[in-house]
């Protein structure tokens, strides 16, 4: 068995992992824009003022807490280290301490919370053999984010794994790729990603990837 619960603190925290995975499952769609044809940025947008309530700022810090206790309560659980990954994801996103609700840029605070995201999906990409890509997509924006597009690539290169048929993931890794300096990944990327969009749409996604070639900016609009 994965967990043992015969401990009653350890059922509450198993039963915080599999509601953390529940949300992961449930905005699967939503997070990778299926069917919604909105191409490259169309993933995760928009960093808001919505959790400038005090309420859900409290709401989101016990989460962490709690998915902080599940890890070093099933250091090798890849599911309680998802729940920690959509936790920092919540905290440095809808805290106002991590994000100039004005601005929408990342304090220093918020920052730090991405980079803490990023090891930990590196613990977690080491428990399994495929990481879930509604995990891994926390990861690459994370990195986007931070301005380490070496570690996007690498994100965006485990959701093209399990979305092989995705046009969107490939412009994304395409466009971290080139921004990272990897032009081989980037360029083997870019044929993917046009090979799977029908004719009519190409002459755009070649633009959009093109200009992802001399401009980050692409890649963080993913």
């Amino acid at each position: 068995m994965l967990f043992d619960l015969r401990s009653r603190g350890r059922r509450r925290t198993v039963q915080a992992v599999y509601l953390f995975l529940a949300v992961l499952i449930g905005g699967g769609l939503v997070l990778f824009g299926v069917g919604a044809g909105n191409g490259l940025g169309g993933l995760l947008n928009g960093l808001t003022g919505n959790g400038s309530n005090s309420g859900q700022q409290s709401a989101v810090s016990q989460a962490e807490k709690s998915a902080i206790k599940a890890t070093q309560l099933n250091p090798n659980s890849a599911a309680a280290w998802a729940g920690l990954i959509q936790a920092r994801w919540s905290s440095a996103t809808s805290n106002s301490a991590n994000v100039n609700t004005t601005t929408g840029q990342f304090t220093t605070a918020g920052k730090k919370e991405l980079t803490t995201l990023g090891q930990n999906y590196e613990r977690y990409k080491s428990l399994l053999k495929q990481p879930d890509p509604n995990v891994a997509i926390l990861a690459a924006r994370a990195n986007q984010y931070l301005g380490n597009y070496s570690g996007a690539t690498n994100a965006w290169s485990d959701i093209t794994a399990a979305k092989p048929t995705q046009a969107t993931a490939f412009e994304c890794l395409a466009a971290n790729a080139y921004a990272a300096g990897n032009t081989r990944t980037g360029d083997l990327s870019s044929a993917k990603a046009l090979s799977l969009v029908p004719k009519v749409q190409r002459t755009l996604l070649k633009t959009n990837i093109e200009k992802a070639k001399t401009d980050p900016a692409v890649a963080q609009s993913c």
